[in-house]
């Protein structure tokens, strides 16, 4: 069965099969399922959610087929980190896109612009929703595991909001910067390029995704947190 671009009856089989000690496995497939879900789509918080959800929905299904159910809670917090590994490529492809915008003069007063600066910062919150969701879709013995999994990214901050948070102060003081040096675009302009900002950073993340493929250490393992308020 192929939706969304990802084998997720591969994916189902795998969570089936896995045990607790193949937690980076899960990880890795995890994150490039939820990568491949996002090809070929503009890159929007819509895509990220819907990529997600047939994310999660695999890893429910295959998890509620493991019999070694000791196991599950450390299988699904995997799960959790390789999608947050994939979300924080997202946040990366979508600040190279804004920063080329700004970079050409696109200034943040620009409503389009602010309303992609918000979005960047809201990856995190629809990460923990559909993970939320899939704790509540999950069969009874999955909610608790599921459950457990978000709390723990809750508490100790996903990457991927660290980035986001990072990555609009960069964007910040790069559009200071540029407004200070006289760098500015007309309106049209400006439209122009903000209306193909989505497809722009989709392109950004397949680049990405193909110059990462087979760089097992470019995942959450490897990417700084930066320290941030806790919610």
């Amino acid at each position: 069965m192929t939706r969304s671009g990802i084998d997720a009856d591969a994916l189902i089989r795998q969570l089936s099969e896995a045990t607790a000690k193949q937690g980076d496995a899960v990880r890795e497939s995890v994150q490039q399922a939820t990568l491949k879900a996002l090809q070929g789509r503009e890159l929007t918080l819509k895509s990220i959610k819907d990529a997600l959800k047939v994310v999660t929905q695999a890893v429910s299904a295959g998890a509620a087929q493991n019999p070694v159910a000791s196991g599950v809670d450390a299988l699904l917090a995997q799960a959790v980190a390789g999608m947050d590994a994939a979300v924080l490529r997202a946040v990366e492809a979508s600040r190279r896109a804004l920063e080329q915008l700004v970079e050409q003069g696109v200034a943040l007063q620009d409503k389009q612009l602010k309303k992609a600066m918000t979005d960047l910062e809201k990856m995190e919150d629809t990460l923990f929703g559909a993970i939320h969701k899939a704790a509540g879709d999950a069969a009874g013995g999955l909610q608790a595991p599921w459950a457990q999994a978000l709390q723990g990214f809750k508490q100790d901050g996903s990457a991927t909001g660290g980035a986001a948070q990072n990555a609009i102060q960069q964007l910040t003081t790069q559009s200071q910067a540029a407004l200070r040096e006289g760098r500015a675009l007309g309106q049209r302009t400006a439209q122009a390029l903000l209306d193909h900002y989505a497809a722009l950073a989709s392109g950004v993340l397949i680049g990405m995704s193909g110059a990462m493929a087979g760089a097992p250490g470019a995942d959450v393992g490897s990417a700084a947190k930066p320290s941030r308020a806790k919610r």
